[in-house]
């Protein structure tokens, strides 16, 4: 039995987790034997596939995809091109001397946790929130009668690792050390999550951003996570969701950052609900931050709808698209914004190049904007047309979505324009993101941050097969239209 297969009955089997975890460790000969094959062959093939490009010193931006570097997953052994985002991580807490703030919807990698407890025992001051479905304890659900679901996805995952001496037996002791929020309860690293206002969460705790000692700041798409950084241990042939993070010199966005997670800190945790969070905290607007080479906007969602839209972070994201007049590149998870498709529109009509790369999973459904953007239209399953909806009229072609390895996903969230000009953050371009979502956005000017984007965009817009997309939207169309007549 193959581990997809045994994650796919321990979704069945959620009441025995016991007995799931006996036949995740039963497999794991297979497993370490695929492993020790690939990587072999990778030891004696790989190599970085481009040059690197040039890094502005107070703006890098790094992949986890990238071909211009190569590294050894750390728990995987597995060696794969891209840039170890891991060791960015770890590398801004060990230089950290007075204080670190992580907000993160979800962390479990152990390394990292083990980086903040060190800095913890130095007497740097150490803080975390998190999102509230992903700050307990996977280990927990060993134990629990009903775990969560997302407990028991990162159970399948770890446990595949936690076999430390490789003698067919996961100890409690091997579950704790790789459980990366246990090792930083034990530790007394001080967390809290989003229901520390009070609430039971807000519409998500969606940020990924750490600041280090008021001046560095690292943040972009990914989680701290096994899947979003090196690849699912339950699938040997992901290599991580496609993910981004830059990592920022700079006193003035630190500052703005740390207000932003002193909203939702609050008092700190086990004390009074007074921390803010989704639409609890006040109006925040775009701000300004200039450094040598650069320019910075940096926004928060979310924004009430009783404000103008226009003055929310999507519609910050629809006034830099309205700057470009040569060419547009997008990467993203989720599109799903009317009025942004409407603003590309504009453009494309006014001569910008548009090109637009969509997760698979969310590609075509009915509420994406790709479909639009296509000129097509797909009904929900209730048969329903959206209300706002609006297919275009001068279609464009350069709309797909990449092909990525078994298990990964494209989490980018980020837009080229006018090769000088960056957009990325958390954010999704998606109306709860704006609305209720804690989230980050970045507007970078600087044609150097933006020569890497765009070498990212090159590769994923490679890994595209037009004929495929196109054979698959006209069976969802198909499909659809018989559904519904």
């Amino acid at each position: 039995m193959t581990f997809p297969q045994i994650r796919s009955q321990m979704q069945q089997w959620r009441y025995a987790v016991p007995l799931a975890i006996a036949l995740l460790v039963a497999g794991s000969s297979w497993w370490r034997n695929t492993r020790s094959v690939s990587q072999a062959d990778q030891l004696s093939a790989i190599a970085p596939l481009v040059a690197p490009l040039d890094q502005d010193p107070q703006v890098q931006v790094f992949f986890n995809h990238s071909e211009a570097n190569v590294y050894t997953d750390p728990y995987r052994q597995i060696t794969r091109h891209g840039d170890n985002l891991e060791a960015l991580l770890i590398t801004t807490i060990e230089q950290a001397n007075t204080s670190i703030d992580v907000a993160v919807q979800s962390l479990n990698l152990p390394l990292v946790a083990k980086a903040l407890i060190d800095s913890h025992h130095r007497g740097v001051k150490v803080r975390l929130i998190l999102e509230n479905q992903y700050s307990q304890p996977w280990s927990q659900a060993s134990s629990e009668k009903k775990p969560t679901k997302i407990a028991l996805e990162q159970l399948a995952n770890w446990s595949l690792l936690a076999d430390a001496n490789e003698d067919g037996q996961i100890t409690p002791s091997e579950l704790a050390d790789t459980d990366a929020l246990r090792l930083l309860q034990t530790a007394g690293v001080p967390q809290l999550d989003d229901t520390a206002d009070g609430s039971k969460g807000s519409g998500l705790m969606h940020h990924k951003f750490l600041v280090a000692d008021q001046r560095w700041v690292v943040t972009g798409s990914a989680n701290f996570t096994l899947s979003g950084i090196h690849g699912d241990a339950a699938e040997p042939s992901s290599r991580g969701n496609a993910n981004s993070l830059l990592k920022i010199d700079s006193p003035a966005l630190a500052q703005q950052l740390t207000a932003e997670f002193n909203l939702m800190w609050g008092d700190g945790p086990g004390l009074y609900p007074n921390s803010l969070f989704g639409l609890k905290k006040p109006a925040r607007p775009a701000r300004q931050v200039a450094l040598d080479q650069s320019h910075l906007t940096l926004q928060f969602s979310p924004t009430s709808t009783r404000q103008p839209w226009n003055s929310s972070v999507n519609g910050l994201i629809a006034r830099t698209l309205a700057q470009s007049s040569q060419q547009i590149d997008l990467a993203l998870f989720v599109f799903s914004e009317q009025p942004i498709a409407n603003q590309l529109e504009i453009q494309s009509a006014a001569g910008s190049n548009l090109r637009v790369l969509v997760d698979a999973g969310f590609i075509y459904r009915s509420y994406s904007e790709a479909l639009d953007l296509l000129g097509k239209t797909l009904p929900d399953q209730r048969c329903q047309i959206e209300a706002d909806n609006r297919p275009w009229v001068r279609p464009i072609e350069s709309v797909r979505s990449p092909q990525l390895d078994p298990g990964d996903k494209l989490h980018h969230k980020f837009a080229v324009i006018d090769e000088t000009t960056v957009i990325v953050g958390s954010q999704n371009w998606s109306h709860a993101a704006n609305t209720a979502n804690d989230e980050t956005l970045l507007v970078i000017h600087n044609p150097t941050v933006a020569a890497h984007f765009s070498r990212e965009f090159e590769r994923l817009y490679r890994m595209t097969r037009q004929d495929d997309d196109q054979g698959y939207l006209q069976r969802k169309l198909s499909a659809g239209e018989q559904r519904c007549r």
